[in-house]
């Protein structure tokens, strides 16, 4: 794989996602257009609150917005029985408006849609979204491979356990490094099979890993990079982090709200490693970390480790 790889382009846009770009990383900001999901689920089913929020972002730092309209909350201790499948017709009835509207509103930010339907990516993409984001690596429906190679567009492929609506929240496994680059490796096979080349791979942090698994994948970046393409991670606000704050194991976890702290922590040792893109939720604070992060790694870059020790 070269380089261009890690150049994404769009509708006469371009998108830098070599490792370790200027900034750190390009801020994906979730837009949940649904009344379920686990963090922000029913805030931006209305179409102008959704497209107040995406507006809120870009000015907060976001270069793209994700859009998705059906939950993909796994099963499992922290989440219950999980997210039940959307209806497709439900799915294009939750994201088209919004697409659309954040497309006339913003026409500078890059719209990626979280589905993992070929319809609906189809009609997202003819409404103006740029990327899709399939958390089911073409598993679920093989076609939307070849919709993106027709439009041109950028995919996502997120690594995960089971099909929307049966999803596992963990599945021990002995080696999850080589196990989730096996499996995105054939998913990347697929995709070139139906003639998509531009791909992003995610390795499905939360969905169907432990917690210690999970934050193995953030420390493993670079296994997913030696693949040749940019590398997404979505750790915000997830059971995992809550998990690796506690001090003690019967500790509570902590709700959502409060796990941006750590959600930082495990997404800059993610882009240290090379990873180009963090969702998140929480947009400004992840600006914020990430210039931060990368200005200082950047002003010790010719101190020698061993300077100040005594």
């Amino acid at each position: 794989m070269t380089e261009s790889h890690h150049i994404l382009r769009a509708r006469h846009r371009t998108l830098d996602c070599r490792p370790l770009i200027e900034g750190g990383a390009h801020v994906m900001g979730v837009l949940n257009v649904t009344p379920d999901s686990f963090s922000d689920g029913g805030l931006y089913l209305d179409a102008d609150r959704a497209v107040e929020r995406a507006r809120q972002m870009v000015a907060e730092g976001a270069r793209l917005i994700d859009i998705g309209g059906a939950s993909s909350r796994p099963r499992g201790q922290a989440y219950g029985a999980g997210a039940p499948l959307v209806p497709a017709d439900e799915e294009l009835r939750r994201v088209l408006p919004v697409v659309a509207a954040v497309a006339q509103a913003l026409p500078d930010v890059w719209i990626s849609v979280d589905t993992f339907r070929s319809d609906v990516a189809e009609a997202a993409l003819a409404a103006g979204a740029h990327m899709i984001n399939d958390i089911t690596a073409l598993r679920f429906d093989p076609r939307l491979g070849r919709v993106c190679a027709e439009a041109d567009a950028p995919l996502v492929l997120m690594h995960s356990v089971g099909l929307p609506g049966d999803m596992p929240h963990e599945q021990p496994v002995t080696d999850v490094l080589s196990w989730v680059n096996r499996e995105l490796r054939k998913a990347v096979d697929l995709a070139g099979q139906s003639g998509c080349r531009q791909l992003v791979l995610d390795p499905g942090f939360g969905f169907g890993k432990t917690p210690e698994d999970n934050l193995r994948l953030m420390a493993g970046v670079p296994t997913l990079l030696a693949q040749g393409f940019p590398v997404l991670v979505g750790v915000s606000r997830k059971s995992s982090i809550a998990w690796a704050a506690r001090t003690r194991l019967e500790e509570p976890l902590l709700p959502p709200e409060e796990r941006m702290p750590g959600s930082l922590a495990a997404a800059g040792v993610a882009v240290q490693r090379g990873a180009a893109i963090v969702r998140t939720h929480d947009v400004a604070e992840t600006v914020q970390y990430l210039r931060v992060l990368d200005r200082t790694l950047r002003s010790g870059a010719d101190i020698p480790r061993e300077s100040g020790q005594k």
